[in-house]
């Protein structure tokens, strides 16, 4: 049993969609899941309906359409036949999200949020299991919200694991090529939730883990995992393989080539991850497995930008002792930061968060209660695993450095 899982870019239009089907020809796809995700930008264009259906509603069906064009569009290449059933499929799909939208009453924005999105998944697979059978690629479309089941913690939903491997075990046919959607699950209400950005490669891994499959195939437009984002650095090197471990690390950096929660499940069996460009399917890309060395030891950099450095002092110069810290962290829970870096002194805490919340103001007038404060919003975040100094001079050229940590392993600069 083998997953493969397919980005965005992966299908982004009509041609994107038969390439994916010339690649399983290539490659295979006997005992195999597919996982696919919305459709190029797709998710950033159904966030500006989401926007627009609490901030400007004379926007929201106009927003819609663009969403709705987007997809005919590529449907209208790929089949001859404006009655194939696939075009049904998909205008029910937006149909419900209409539906949804004239009808909620909820003003909680994080659930609105997963109901809406969730249809970019729903609409691709539709179309790309359409397409596969088109062409005698026969397979079976699944809703993966029959399948994980999490919590309510909309837009970074927690898996329950024994649910979902219940779900799974009783209600999969491993003698067929399935098809799911990346990214989303259901709460114990059956309502969408969402496993937060970039959750494709998480969905593939809980797949994975509950099926025992061999292993788990990540398809981009790169040729496999870099040790460097290629938009924001030069040179970037193609790591021929690294270690479960390294790769945790990376993706708890902020690593964008895999989701962070994806190494866990695939680790606890051992399954290896391959990393693997769709453009050249037959190159060997990158593999993550147990104890194996990096290769080629480089340093690996990483960048997160539209970060917030938020500095705190004591309003009387006392310490920052252990019952300030807990209080500083219950309230960046309370408002859901994520925190990526610490560092404390006697009289002073400092933290790198990501505001995906929105919730900054509400924290800043929090901890203004009772330190003196000071907000640098808009900041970069850089991590380098396995740093020289060449390399810390290379992130630091030309820029103003607010904070700075080294451990054995790793450095990290906030920058503006």
């Amino acid at each position: 049993m083998q997953v493969f899982k397919f980005g965005g870019v992966s299908v982004k239009d009509a041609s994107s969609v038969k390439n994916v089907g010339s690649l399983l020809q290539k490659v295979g796809y006997k005992n195999t899941l597919i996982v696919v995700s919305a459709m190029g930008k797709t998710t950033n264009a159904l966030e500006l309906v989401v926007k627009n259906y609490f901030d400007n509603k004379t926007e929201l069906q106009s927003a819609l359409q663009e969403v709705i064009k987007y997809h005919n569009e590529i449907l209208l290449d790929l089949f001859d036949n404006e009655n194939h059933e696939v075009f049904k499929k998909v205008t029910a799909f937006f149909n419900e999200l209409n539906q949804f939208l004239s009808s909620n009453k909820s003003p909680d924005y994080n659930f609105v949020y997963d109901q809406i999105i969730g249809y970019g998944e729903l609409v691709s697979t539709a179309i790309v299991s359409a397409y596969l059978n088109s062409i005698q690629i026969k397979n079976n479309w699944i809703d993966v919200r029959e399948h994980i089941k999490t919590d309510n913690y909309y837009r970074s939903a927690n898996v329950n694991w024994e649910e979902t491997q219940q779900h799974i075990t009783s209600n999969f046919n491993k003698t067929v090529l399935n098809i799911t959607q990346g990214f989303l699950g259901s709460d114990p209400n059956n309502f969408t939730t969402t496993l937060g950005r970039e959750g494709s490669d998480y969905t593939a891994a809980i797949y994975a883990y509950c099926l025992n499959a061999d292993s788990v195939t990540i398809w981009k437009d790169v040729p496999g995992i870099l040790n460097a984002d290629p938009r924001y650095f030069e040179n970037a090197q193609l790591l021929n393989q690294i270690s479960y471990r390294e790769a945790i690390e990376l993706a708890f950096y902020g690593a964008s080539v895999i989701h962070p929660k994806t190494l866990q499940p695939l680790q606890g069996k051992e399954i290896p991850l391959y990393v693997k460009s769709f453009l050249n399917p037959e190159a060997s890309g990158t593999r993550i497995g147990k104890n194996i060395t990096l290769d080629p030891m480089v340093p690996c950099f990483i960048v997160k930008k539209n970060q917030v450095l938020i500095s705190l002092s004591s309003l009387d110069f006392s310490y920052i002792v252990e019952e300030n810290i807990s209080d500083i962290f219950n309230l960046l829970h309370l408002y859901k930061m994520k925190v990526d870096v610490i560092q404390n002194s006697a009289i002073s805490f400092s933290v790198c968060v990501d505001n995906i919340y929105d919730n900054l103001d509400k924290l800043l007038h929090h901890l203004k209660a009772k330190f003196k404060v000071t907000c640098h919003k808009n900041v970069s975040l850089y991590t380098i695993r396995h740093y020289t100094q060449n390399a810390i001079n290379q992130i630091e050229e030309g820029k103003t450095v607010l904070l700075k940590q080294l451990t054995q392993e790793t450095v990290q600069v906030v920058s503006e």
